[in-house]
C-alpha cells in the first residue's frame, strides 16, 4: 500500500474473531480514550466487529506496519451510519476513523504517516472526493493530524456519545497539504 520512511504501512480487512483479542487491547488502553470503548470486554469489542463485517455501509481494517498488527481504520457510508442527520452528505463522502495502537516504541512520524497512509487508501476509490471525520472536539492531536492531511475544519456538531469537529479533506486538500498525489 505505502512505503513510507517509517516502513511498509498494509491494510487488511479485521477479522473479528481472529483479531478481537488484540482489537481489545487497543480499544480499552488509556490513551484510546478518545475510540470510547475504555470498558469494553472482549466479547463487546468481538461483537462490535462482528457488527461492522457484517454492516453493508461500514468496514473495519487492520493496519500492518512491516506486516505486524500497528493500527486501526474504519470507514463508514456517512449517509446511513455516524453523520445521518448531522450534516448534509455530499456525491463521493466517505467517512473515517483511525487508532494506532498503544506502544512503548515511538517512531518518530508514525502516527502521521498512518493518517497519511489511510487516506491514500480511501482515496484510491475513485468514487471517493471528500472523506469525512468527527473527532471528539478535546481530541486536539487528532486536530492537529485532521489538518496535517488537509482536513478542514467546519462546524461543531453534537453527536449522542460526544461534541464533535465535523472536518472535511477534498483529493486535492490532501494532495496539497502532503505533496502525495491521491489520484485513483
Amino acid at each position: 500500500m505505502s512505503t513510507t520512511t517509517v516502513g511498509k504501512l498494509t491494510l487488511r480487512p479485521v477479522d473479528p474473531r481472529s483479531d478481537a483479542e488484540l482489537l481489545h487491547r487497543w480499544v480499552t488502553d488509556p490513551k484510546a480514550a478518545f475510540w470510547l470503548m475504555q470498558n469494553a470486554k472482549l466479547e463487546d469489542v468481538e461483537r462490535e466487529y462482528m457488527s461492522i463485517a457484517a454492516a453493508e455501509h461500514h468496514d473495519a481494517f487492520l493496519g500492518l506496519h512491516d506486516g505486524g498488527p500497528a493500527f486501526l481504520m474504519e470507514r463508514y457510508d456517512p449517509r446511513h451510519v455516524e453523520l445521518v442527520g448531522l450534516y448534509e452528505p455530499e456525491p463521493g463522502d466517505i467517512g473515517m476513523h483511525f487508532l494506532t495502537a498503544p506502544s512503548e516504541i515511538r517512531i518518530p512520524g508514525f502516527t502521521r504517516a498512518v493518517i497519511t497512509a489511510v487516506m491514500e487508501h480511501l482515496f484510491a476509490d475513485p468514487a471517493v472526493a471528500r472523506v469525512v471525520v468527527e473527532p471528539d472536539v478535546r481530541n486536539t492531536a487528532v486536530h492537529a493530524l485532521n489538518e496535517a492531511v488537509g482536513f478542514v475544519p467546519a462546524r461543531e456538531i453534537d453527536k449522542p456519545e460526544k461534541k464533535a469537529l465535523l472536518s472535511f479533506c477534498t483529493r486535492e486538500q490532501f494532495e496539497k497539504a502532503t505533496g502525495r498525489s491521491a489520484r485513483a
